[in-house]
């Protein structure tokens, strides 16, 4: 593993889950951490929080700021903050799927551009945005969830080949189900519909179930740190063996064989 000493890293999302775990280590393996969260948090074991709303220009641009004022510099962003939202696509409001979109994407987009004037003229820094395997696949009652995830995708390839001449790489990181509180903080329609009642419990149960069985959010953030320390980055890092399957299947297997699989993974009718 890379000695990080000296570097500095900023992940968003980073006051519980995914987000914390991987700020824990990459403190550990000597990153100086700043942390981002919605709202205000206690600094935790050498981890600096600053309150930071990812769809909010100005606080962005202010949280980059006190980063460079603390630390002179920014090495590693990772972008981790989002949210999820579970139900048929009819039945959320285009204003509900703007507001996804606003955190998901453009969220990743505004902290982006916020470093990149640093990372450019330090000639050197990664990008690590996590995205999921929803991002390769897609999942039948997050169908706004996934295509935020596909557009993470799009974002992070295009930007990676417009970097790299400035010493910067860009990288994904696509967990599968993960054993932290994401679940019970999904986003619920707000334009329910009675005929997708029961299909929408069921999915429900599905993922608590699949988040309950899914793999420790250790597994993300040690693949958060190796995306982040690798000499020559992959463009994509899968996070835990479900997650890597599903990348298998979806690059390998014929397209209507893939259709059958996730509809049946998904407890839907053939």
């Amino acid at each position: 593993m890379s000695n990080k000493d000296n570097s500095v890293a900023l992940i968003t999302g980073a006051s519980s889950g995914i987000g914390l775990v991987t700020a824990k280590a990459l403190q550990q393996a000597g990153y100086r951490v700043f942390g981002t969260s919605r709202k205000a948090s206690a600094s935790i074991a050498g981890i600096t929080m600053l309150t930071c709303d990812v769809t909010d220009e100005a606080s962005v641009k202010n949280t980059v700021a006190e980063v460079l004022k603390q630390a002179g510099r920014i090495d590693l962003l990772v972008n981790n903050a989002g949210i999820g939202l579970l139900g048929a696509a009819e039945e959320s409001s285009t204003a509900q799927a703007q507001a996804l979109f606003d955190v998901n994407v453009f969220g990743i987009t505004r902290v982006t551009k916020a470093v990149l004037p640093t990372m450019r003229s330090q000639k050197q820094g990664r990008i690590v945005n996590i995205s999921s395997v929803l991002g390769l696949i897609p999942s039948p009652y997050n169908a706004l969830y996934a295509a935020t995830k596909h557009a993470v995708e799009g974002y992070s390839e295009s930007l990676d080949h417009e970097l790299r001449t400035f010493g910067i790489r860009v990288v994904l990181v696509e967990p599968g189900f993960t054993r932290t509180s994401f679940e019970e903080s999904l986003t619920r329609p707000d334009q329910p519909l009675a005929v997708y009642d029961s299909v929408r419990a069921g999915m429900a149960a599905f993922m608590r179930n699949g988040v309950n069985a899914g793999d420790a959010p250790e597994v993300v953030a040690d693949t958060v740190l190796k995306a982040a320390t690798a000499a020559a980055p992959r463009r994509r890092y899968t996070a835990g063996k479900q997650a890597s399957q599903v990348r298998f299947l979806r690059r390998f297997l014929p397209e209507a064989m893939v259709d059958k699989s996730l509809r049946k993974f998904n407890n839907l009718p053939a």
